[in-house]
């Protein structure tokens, strides 16, 4: 009998579904002839564990399993999202599908994706620096000692099987591999899960996990990821969580229920969560914060930032900088209230959010010295010179070290330079923002793999420049600030770090600003390089007013003769390489979602908020009949020249016409 004929009467026998349909396509491609007995057709979790490739075969193929799986019928779509039945969304992203309303329950930004990657790939790099000491070998998807590792073990395999391997012979090591329970593996907490994506995307492509808790104090979220977790067949690794962050945290600082790592991504500020994190934290563990409220960060809003994490934040150039140390400095703070400290592996700053990677440790003779890696900063509002006033200082005397507070300031009541006062801002972690040895590893193992994230090329874009950024080195000028203040055109980016370079110092940019410089330079030496290139670009001094900063710089003769001959290392690779760094945002509207409603409640669209709420005659000038115009009062009528008359456009109406029309 011929495969044809078997087919065909396993068809008639049985009921033909979309699944089985599925199932016809497979055994025609890739099985062959089977016997009959074995013919047969598994559902949901026989479709998601064939490979990528014969799921590509199903699709092109017209099989509609997977829709038919979530909500029947479904809509076909190309893009990352499938329209289905009961307002929900097939969303994919990463390797990992998911459900996720229409109506605004649970929050979900795909913004966030280049976030979600970096997490992926900092947490491998994480495990694999942890299992490592316990002779656990990680298998990464895509990697290419992935197969050689899997070869090998499949020949001791097989040899093992044939004849019994000798005593005193050296075992193979242990491999974890993704989507499989390590039970000497990490447990992971994601304490704001909301619909649970970042948690799965985990289980599916971070290997080495012994558990993951997905969290949420919200009903409807907590209902969706159980939807997901089983949409993706994740179960035996990923469970959902219904509580409280803060008092399940809390209820997981004894030793033995301590997480490996937590991740915390709130909607704003993370600060109400961060004591419970630093004690529920594992000894050496990975604690990942995002912040999303960057008005209060980056000086806004002062006062608040410093009821939140405890600095004072001000208006700067480098606010964004400034925004990562004092996250650090609240994390480190609030650790050492528990004899506990951290050390960063990684801090970011990228769109409208800044990410933090910190490994937290306990030490009572490390906690002593974390004053001395606190810093407030003196920042003159007139020229932007800056100077850091470390709060303590470590003194070595032989073996003995003693801690002491600092001495200052290092500046006088005005700026040296332009004369204006300082602003006081911090305190703020003065140490280096990352790991460069950690950061490596992670920018290598996304190089080798380069098809694992979507935003790979932003990744090592990213990671690049972090790797150049001067690690002792705290915050940046930027060169059209510079050039701004003494009213002269701007050197180029070449030019102004061939000159530090010529003088000595070292330069590099930062990846939280395009046009930083970063440098061991003091800001003497600046404006004396910037008062050379006024002298090759003269400015109209006249025109400047006595008191200006700009006369007051230029007003003296520099004391260094800078060179702007561009030197051959003065060009970062990065920048050679043409390396996304700082990327254009790909779409209208690109940053911070609505909050979620917990009625379900559609929020406005941010076009529509943006059309009530900013530009509002500009907006609303759009408008074809011009009659809204009459809501605003004619400037020429009040002045006693309009000489339009009721032909105006605008409204002749006096206050007491108008209050007298107002109903009581």
């Amino acid at each position: 009998m011929t495969r044809k004929s078997l087919l065909w009467i396993w068809f008639a026998r049985h009921t033909l579904s979309r699944h089985r349909i599925a199932a016809t396509h497979l055994l025609r491609k890739t099985w062959n002839l089977l016997p009959f007995a074995d013919l047969q057709v598994r559902t949901l979790s026989f479709t998601e564990g064939m490979d990528r490739d014969q799921a590509q075969d199903m699709e092109t193929d017209g099989s509609k399993t997977e829709q038919n799986i979530a909500q029947p019928p479904a809509t076909d779509s190309s893009s990352g999202s499938e329209p289905v039945k009961n307002g929900e969304t097939v969303i994919t992203e990463g390797k990992a599908k998911m459900f996720f309303p229409s109506a605004n329950e649970v929050f979900y930004n795909p913004v966030q994706e280049f976030n979600r990657d970096l997490t992926c790939a900092v947490i491998t790099e994480f495990i694999r620096l942890q299992l490592s000491s316990k002779g656990i070998q990680i298998a990464v998807p895509g990697e290419e000692n992935v197969s050689k590792v899997v070869v090998d073990l499949s020949k001791g395999e097989k040899e093992e099987d044939s004849e019994p391997t000798p005593t005193g012979e050296k075992e193979e090591p242990k491999v974890a591999a993704v989507g499989e329970v390590c039970q000497d593996g990490v447990r992971v907490l994601e304490a704001l899960a909301a619909s649970g994506l970042r948690s799965i995307r985990f289980a599916k492509e971070v290997p080495g996990l012994r558990s993951v808790v997905a969290n949420d104090v919200s009903y409807k979220a907590v209902k969706l990821i159980n939807q997901n977790i089983q949409l993706n067949d994740v179960g035996h690794l990923v469970t959902a969580s219904q509580s409280d962050a803060q008092m399940l945290m809390y209820q997981h600082k004894a030793a033995k229920d301590l997480f490996d790592v937590i991740d915390l991504d709130p909607y704003g500020s993370p600060s109400m969560f961060l004591d419970a994190a630093v004690q529920a934290v594992s000894d050496g563990g990975l604690l990942c914060v995002t912040c999303t409220d960057m008005a209060v960060m980056a000086g806004n809003s002062g006062e608040t930032c410093y009821s939140k994490y405890g600095a004072m934040s001000i208006k700067a150039k480098s606010c964004h900088e400034m925004a990562l140390r004092i996250i650090l400095h609240s994390l480190d703070l609030r650790a050492n209230c528990y004899q506990r400290y951290i050390v960063p592996l990684l801090s970011i700053s990228a769109d409208f959010y800044i990410r933090v990677f910190v490994r937290v440790f306990s030490g009572q003779a490390k906690v002593k010295a974390s004053a001395s890696k606190q810093a407030f900063v003196y920042n003159c509002v007139g020229c932007g010179s800056f100077h850091i006033q470390r709060l303590g200082k470590v003194a070595h005397n032989g073996n003995n070290i003693t801690y002491k507070a600092a001495s200052g300031p290092p500046v006088g009541p005005s700026c040296e330079h332009c004369h204006q006062r300082h602003q006081l801002c911090g305190p703020m972690w003065a140490e280096p923002l990352h790991d460069a040895d950690f950061v490596q590893r992670v920018l290598s193992a996304v190089g080798s793999n380069p098809t694992r994230f979507q935003t790979s090329q932003r990744i090592q874009g990213i990671l690049s420049m972090v790797i150049e950024e001067l690690s002792d080195v705290p915050l940046y000028y930027t060169l059209d600030n510079l050039s701004k203040t003494i009213h002269c055109n701007s050197p180029s980016l070449l030019q102004f770090r061939s000159s530090l370079l010529h003088a000595g110092y070292r330069v590099s940019l930062s990846h939280a600003c395009k046009s930083a410089i970063k440098t061991d330079a003091p800001s003497s030496v600046i404006w004396d390089i910037m008062r050379c290139w006024e002298k090759l670009n003269p400015v109209k001094r006249e025109r400047l007013s006595e008191n200006s900063p700009a006369a007051c710089i230029l007003s003296v003769e520099p004391k260094l003769q800078a060179s702007f001959t561009v030197r051959a290392d003065a060009n970062p690779n990065s920048r050679k390489q043409g390396l996304k760094r700082f990327q254009l945002n790909p779409e209208p509207n690109w940053g911070p979602k609505a909050r979620a409603k917990a009625g379900g409640g559609i929020s406005s669209s941010l076009q529509e908020r943006s059309r009530l709420h900013q530009n509002k005659r500009k907006g609303c000038a759009e408008e074809s009949d011009g009659s809204h115009l009459k809501n605003f009062p004619c400037k020429r009528f009040r002045e006693g020249n309009c000489a339009l008359g009721d032909n105006c456009r605008y409204s002749h109406e006096t206050e007491d016409e108008q209050g007298s029309a107002t109903p009581v």
